[in-house]
């Protein structure tokens, strides 16, 4: 975390939602929705659906929670400044609130749809699929994994129920992996099959930052199986384990994957579009947060943005101080 402002704010969830309220007191009292809670740039990611095509979305679900609308919008535009002050964007802060809230509207209007990468958006497909994200790249590092023979029973229970045939003679790995979630067991399973690498990962699953102050249950499954959403078919909670296919196509999108050319108002306002693919799994809610968006007026998120962008900023300097 102490690399930069962006990897903090992803590291950091937990402070966000101790203090994000107190900030944006205006939109924290907007209607809630079951939210993705730590939504930022690079929670976005492919994946394949039961028909095999390609999608595009929201891929990390970790904190998921009921939560103000609103909340999704913020931290997403907040990591986007944070994210042009590294040089990774170059856009404005009112440049980006005004994309994701584009997008968000636009998804709203139109009932909500995926992102199918197939015979629509290939600038997005191409976007996706960056030069990092090839096979023999992948594979290079998964070979790099270390092997791990102490196992949970539970998770290699997981790891088998995604493999494709019993009785596979797969290598289990040690996998350390995002920011906010590095604190999560993860194990990959590695197997040789029908002439090509397949690789299925466990990653242990556990309470959200929110539920400190509400319910103390995991939205996971609910949030995925309520949004509008092509769904990947290998992809589970098995207990406390989310099972997945880990694929050079089926993976997170990291912000230096992006292409030099990428159309940035674009990329974030189809961000903001996915966003509000989620929210429309909250359904009659939707009507609430419609009349509340119609309601608020012109740069409410643009002020909060930079309310939540100096609170983070000065989190960072502080916490730097205190580790140096």
């Amino acid at each position: 975390m102490a690399e930069d402002s962006f990897r903090f704010l992803r590291g950091t969830f937990y402070r966000w939602a101790q203090v994000w309220e107190e900030f944006c007191p205006s939109p924290a009292a907007a209607p809630q929705v079951l939210a993705v809670g730590d939504l930022h740039v690079e929670n976005f990611g492919t994946w394949r659906d039961s028909e095999g095509r390609l999608v595009w979305g929201v891929n990390d679900f970790d904190e998921a929670y009921p939560m103000p609308y609103t909340n999704d919008l913020i931290r997403l535009a907040v990591s986007a400044n944070l994210a042009v002050a590294l040089g990774h964007l170059k856009l404005t802060s009112w440049s980006i609130c005004n994309a994701i809230l584009e997008g968000y509207v636009a998804c709203l209007k139109s009932g909500g749809r995926p992102f199918v990468l197939e015979e629509e958006h290939n600038w997005l497909r191409a976007v996706a699929l960056g030069e990092l994200r090839n096979p023999e790249h992948f594979w290079s590092k998964m070979d790099e994994l270390p092997s791990i023979k102490d196992v949970p029973k539970s998770a290699r229970r997981a790891l088998e129920s995604l493999l494709p045939e019993k009785d596979l003679g797969y290598r289990v790995a040690h996998r350390v992996a995002g920011i906010g979630s590095l604190g999560h067991e993860r194990f990959v399973a590695l197997v040789d099959w029908q002439g090509a690498r397949i690789a299925r990962e466990a990653k242990s699953i556990t309470l959200s930052a929110c539920a400190q102050k509400g319910p103390k249950r995991m939205f996971y499954s609910e949030i995925l199986e309520t949004a509008c959403r092509a769904l990947d078919p290998l992809f589970h909670m098995r207990g406390r384990w989310l099972v997945r296919r880990l694929a050079p196509d089926c993976s997170r999108v990291e912000l230096t994957e992006l292409p030099r050319k990428v159309d940035e108002k674009r990329l974030l306002k189809s961000m903001g579009f996915e966003t509000a693919n989620i929210h429309l799994g909250s359904g009659k809610a939707m009507n609430a947060v419609r009349k509340d968006l119609a309601r608020r007026r012109e740069g409410w998120l643009h002020e909060a943005t930079k309310a939540m962008t100096d609170s983070v900023t000065a989190d960072y300097e502080d916490w730097c101080k205190r580790h140096a």
